[in-house]
């Protein structure tokens, strides 16, 4: 279970976290940009959805939608 919470994931760390998206039995919670006006490649998990996506991967599924 990974909760994304970066100042330069679309930036530096885009393609690493394409991989880990790719990758099997790592789940994600869902997540959305910071602040797209003063933080433009800043992305952050919604910790409303962690219990919701913990239940999901148990099941070895990821929470849909994953980018809010």
């Amino acid at each position: 279970m990974i909760g994304i919470a970066t100042k330069d994931a679309l930036s530096t760390n885009a393609i690493n976290i394409g991989k880990l998206l790719n990758s099997k039995n790592i789940f994600f919670i869902p997540f959305a940009q910071d602040n797209p006006i003063t933080k433009p490649t800043s992305l952050s998990f919604s910790p409303k959805y962690i219990s919701k996506a913990i239940e999901y991967s148990l099941k070895h599924e990821q929470i849909q939608p994953l980018i809010l």
